[in-house]
């Protein structure tokens, strides 16, 4: 097998440890992987960089177009961009996929039986981070969503349940308050659903969503939403299910994809061999999905599931009488790798054939033409006396 490029970053805190001991796996797995290294986050930020990523790491990643990537550390204060948002918008990396199951009884949940899979969009909505001050007491973030950004999140979604084999799709939004931006967002929702008769689709508005989402998770299969309200619901979902940090995720574009876990860089625990690299690895199992080594991905993730079984934990999921080994970072990358070529013998196996396409994500936009007309202009005033006082000035 021809050996795939792959942009690696080691990150900040406990990134280099995750990523050593996930670094560890795919190689005893039998990956095939070229990887290049790139240095990016608090070292670079603090050199001068507002961005956190130099010209030659940017290099390297429009050449592999494949990156895995460990938590970083924004340094505190103001000046310093989100290194995650920057590359999501530079490589146009507009699907997160975060997917959550939990695994009882090995480890505890809220929630047995989960397994759902968020689509959050990416790029789009308040994370446009586009914000001014009005006044001296007003400020404004503004919301900002797209027909073309809002059809390829949707239609990703629905092809991502298509090759997985899941059986329903369901959006989210607040469009009975937000009618213009969530409203085109559910528009077009049921607009493409209606292209996937196979699969069943829904809406909900997102607060009643949520809640059900988390009291009654098997009601859900796979989840599209917008991007604030999909980068909320993803963590609250990986942490019923049992931890956050045993979830990973795939940033997904039409060129380019990221890989990494959802968890921050956790710098209180850097260095102490404690934290779980798990949410980095499963990050790499997609990844590997993403590159076509399906058997790699199959041997890897089944193996991490036979070390669950045995009761090898981590601390963060390390319990009394119910685990049987409290082991660090790189003694359970180790537990890990003994484990390759078992299945678990109570959760269920990861079976990924090769039969199945990765799903599409490079979608074309057509542009539909609408007339326009000027019917007026958005006036913003600052005024400080009365609403008398301003009518006045404005009638004269």
């Amino acid at each position: 097998m021809r050996k795939v490029p792959v942009t690696v970053a080691y990150g900040d805190g406990i990134g280099p440890e995750i990523m050593g001991a996930t670094l560890d796996v795919l190689a005893a797995a039998g990956a095939e992987l070229a990887l290049e290294t790139i240095e990016i986050g608090q070292n670079v930020y603090l050199r001068g960089n507002s961005s956190g990523i130099e010209p030659s790491a940017w290099e390297s990643l429009r050449r592999t177009k494949v990156f895995l990537k460990a938590p970083i550390t924004t340094p505190q204060g103001g000046g310093f961009k989100s290194l995650n948002v920057t590359v999501r918008k530079a490589l146009g990396l507009y699907a997160n996929i975060r997917p959550c199951a939990s695994y009882v009884p090995f480890v505890e949940s809220k929630q047995p039986g989960l397994d759902v899979v968020i689509v959050r969009e990416n790029e789009e909505d308040l994370y446009g981070g586009i914000e001014h001050r009005q006044s001296v007491d007003s400020y404004q973030c503004l919301k900002i969503m797209t027909r073309p950004g809002s059809e390829r999140i949707i239609r990703y979604a629905f092809e991502y349940a298509r090759s997985y084999k899941r059986g329903k799709v369901t959006c989210f939004t607040k469009d009975n308050i937000m009618k213009l931006t969530d409203g085109m967002f559910h528009k077009v929702f049921d607009e493409i659903g209606a292209e996937y008769p196979e699969i069943l689709k829904e809406h909900w508005i997102v607060d009643i969503g949520a809640a059900k989402l988390a009291d009654t998770p098997q009601l859900f299969d796979v989840v599209v939403l917008p991007n604030l309200y999909g980068d909320i619901l993803s963590d609250v979902v990986a942490q019923i299910a049992g931890s956050v940090g045993l979830a990973g995720s795939s940033n997904i574009g039409s060129h380019y994809a990221m890989f990494e876990a959802i968890h921050g860089s956790a710098p209180r625990r850097a260095g102490q061999n404690v934290a779980n690299p798990s949410g980095l690895l499963l990050a790499a199992v997609q990844m590997l999905l993403h590159i076509g080594q399906w058997e790699v991905a199959e041997r890897m993730h089944n193996a991490w599931l036979r070390t669950l079984e045995e009761g090898i934990h981590t601390y963060d999921i390390f319990r009394e009488g119910k685990s049987r080994q409290k082991v660090g970072t790189k003694e359970f990358g180790q537990a890990v790798i003994a484990n390759l070529g078992k299945t678990p013998e109570t959760l269920k196996p990861a079976r990924y054939g090769l039969d199945r396409p990765n799903p599409k994500s490079d979608f074309p936009f057509h542009r539909r033409e609408e007339s326009k007309a000027l019917v007026g202009v958005d006036l913003f005033v600052e005024f400080s006396g009365s609403i008398e006082e301003l009518a006045a000035a404005l009638r004269a």
